[in-house]
């Protein structure tokens, strides 16, 4: 075993101004003006809807989105979510839900800054002589990642499954380093709210980071014991069994093969929803979510992959002194787990961001001796943020060649705000901080690249999301409210073309979507006069539970189908690329049968794995 050096702690007084820093840090970026845009489709509106049902229904047990039992996510997320929405006053300060929604998301980001910065100030690391600096950079590196920046603000259940995994696993190696100070069962019920807030995946992730590490130590009788797994486990299951024992025999086979066998098992052995991506894929998204300091993180790994192929002088560390080994742990986890899985998308490398940070923040301490690796780094570091800023200032070129269908003039509005010009300045001013910092031994010098990137977000950041919120939601949000406005007794509402779960929350009405086919009218036709769904059921044309009139909201290049044309509907708004109709039931009844005599069928009782 190798000997180093030991730094000390800083002081009570220096720890709880460096956690007020980063509580302010992470108030002012996440929670400033989080309520201020709409939710955005497709997601974010489901979570939400389903928080607001279990307020409106009283039934907390099952989340449900526009009729439907939603069996996507455990209900730890809605719950806390309903609680937002349960506020006095929620309707007049927050009108568009979205605070609530999302704050969920924002504070659990900030708690896990917060148990970051206190876990690497409390227990200082070998050679680090700059503890509260360190903690601080590997906090602010966390929250300034761009994948945490953009779940921290949304209104999903990825940031909250990121923060309980990461509160657990800090926890627990809290404990190993200090079994006399630091409780067991704490860590415990942290995994139990992961389990709760999207189910197996958190017992896998972090039984995996343990068993990496104790193999990592050679200790894992050791850990085994402090950690107390079995009680632990114990715990795990007394918290968050029951949810899923009770839906299961509420809910039966439906629950059983859509949360257990769709979400989780399907997902991870088999491509769900086009998101299958070569094993490769999350080499880039790490890359991406470590932007500007990724050539720091990739020496930190390069540092322990060294350290690992040493085999017998391999340097272990003792256990108050083992972070920068645990968090490469957690890291190589999380990679592996999802590099296996068939499904990839960029929001599953969210619980390693934490790991990526601290590895991170170590990258530049005399924690790490190699001077030719950071100084390679430096350069690789102000390669990247010239580059970077090359893209985004020639970026006018390529852009006037994105076509996005649901916003009209996207490129034209983008190019004419300066953001893009706006970005290439921020990582202009990064190179050249890079430049003047490689050079000159300055303590603290990734920390005080964060400053372009903390300007970054009120400059790029929040209008950015008030720019796709104008020009994507603002539309549908007017278009709910006109279909509400106008809404006659019984008449149903329809959306058919691009599917938008937005007007489900803003309407709080039940809303039949519908895709672009000829067999999306036929099906209209008919789930408007035979569907049930909870709390609703179809209209017949005529009688007194009956309309004969719909409200549909359509897309305009749906509208100009031939098998759309010919209804004479009543036009009335339009609102992007969304127009309102008024459609008499009996036009489009005639309009269903031809069709079904040219062959086409209802398929709207067919199995859809992901129905709104």
């Amino acid at each position: 075993m190798t000997s180093l050096k030991n730094s000390f702690a800083p002081t009570f007084k220096q720890r709880r101004r460096g956690l007020l820093f980063i509580l302010l840090i992470g108030l002012i970026i996440f929670i400033w003006g989080l309520g201020e845009t709409g939710l955005v489709d497709e997601t974010p509106p489901l979570f939400a809807a389903a928080s607001k049902a279990m307020v409106a229904t009283g039934n907390w047990l099952t989340p449900q989105v526009n009729g439907l039992p939603r069996f996507d996510k455990p209900p730890l997320v809605y719950w806390l979510m309903g609680i937002g929405f349960l506020i006095p006053g929620n309707d007049f300060f927050d009108p568009l839900g979205t605070w609530a929604a999302r704050l969920p998301s924002a504070l659990s980001i900030i708690f896990l800054m917060l148990l970051m910065g206190d876990t690497m100030m409390k227990y200082p690391q070998e050679e680090n002589f700059f503890n509260r600096r360190t903690a601080i950079l590997a906090a602010l590196t966390f929250a300034f990642s761009p994948l945490v920046i953009i779940w921290g603000r949304v209104a999903v259940s990825d940031a909250l499954l990121c923060s309980n995994i990461g509160i657990c696993l800090l926890l627990q190696w809290r404990r190993y380093a200090n079994p006399d100070e630091e409780v067991w069962w704490l860590s415990w019920i942290f995994l139990s709210l992961a389990v709760l807030t999207k189910g197996p995946v958190a017992l896998v992730l972090s039984g995996l980071t343990i068993l990496c590490f104790a193999l990592f130590q050679s200790d894992f009788p050791r850990i085994f014991k402090i950690l107390k797994v079995i009680p632990g486990l114990c715990i795990v299951f007394i918290i968050s069994f029951p949810w899923f024992l009770i839906e299961l025999l509420i809910e039966g086979k439906p629950f059983l093969e859509s949360f257990f066998g769709y979400h989780n098992l399907q997902r991870f052995t088999s491509v769900v929803n086009s998101h299958g991506e070569p094993w490769w894929f999350f080499l880039i998204v790490l890359s991406i979510a470590s932007l500007p300091f990724t050539p720091f993180l990739f020496i930190s790994i390069w540092s322990n992959f060294c350290n690992i192929f040493r085999f017998n002088k391999r340097v272990i560390k003792k256990p108050s002194k083992s972070l920068f080994e645990f968090s490469f742990c957690w890291f190589i986890s999380v990679f592996l787990f999802f590099t296996i899985s068939a499904t990839k998308l960029p929001s599953y490398w969210l619980p390693a961001t934490p790991a990526a940070s601290i590895l991170i923040a170590f990258s530049l301490t005399n924690y790490l001796k190699n001077d030719f690796l950071k100084s390679l780094a430096w350069k690789f570091t102000i390669f990247l943020s010239l580059l970077f800023s090359i893209i985004f200032f020639s970026s006018k070129r390529f852009l006037v060649n994105v076509d996005d269908p649901e916003i009209v003039n996207f490129s034209e509005e983008l190019i004419n705000s300066f953001l893009i010009y706006k970005a290439g300045f921020i990582f202009i001013l990064i190179a050249v901080l890079g430049i003047i910092f490689s050079s000159r031994k300055i303590h603290g010098k990734l920390l005080i690249l964060q400053i372009p990137i903390f300007l970054a977000h009120f400059f790029i950041v929040l209008p950015t999301f008030d720019l796709a919120d104008r020009l994507r939601q603002l539309p549908l949000r007017k278009a709910s409210k006109l279909l509400l406005n106008s809404k006659k007794q019984n008449e149903p509402f329809v959306m058919v073309g691009a599917m938008k779960p937005s007007i489900h929350f803003y309407t709080n009405q039940v809303i039949i979507f519908e895709g672009r086919s000829k067999n999306a009218l036929v099906n209209v036709s008919d789930r408007l006069k035979n569907e049930k769904r909870r709390g609703w059921e179809g209209r017949p044309i005529y009688g007194s539970n009956g309309s004969k009139t719909t409200l549909l909201l359509i897309d305009k290049r749906l509208a100009e189908k031939s098998h759309w044309q010919g209804l004479k509907p009543k036009i009335l708004g339009e609102f992007g690329v969304y127009s309102v109709w008024r459609l008499n039931r009996e036009n489009l009844e005639r309009r269903a049968q031809a069709l079904i005599k040219d062959g086409f069928i209802t398929t709207w009782k067919n199995s859809r794995p992901e129905r709104f």
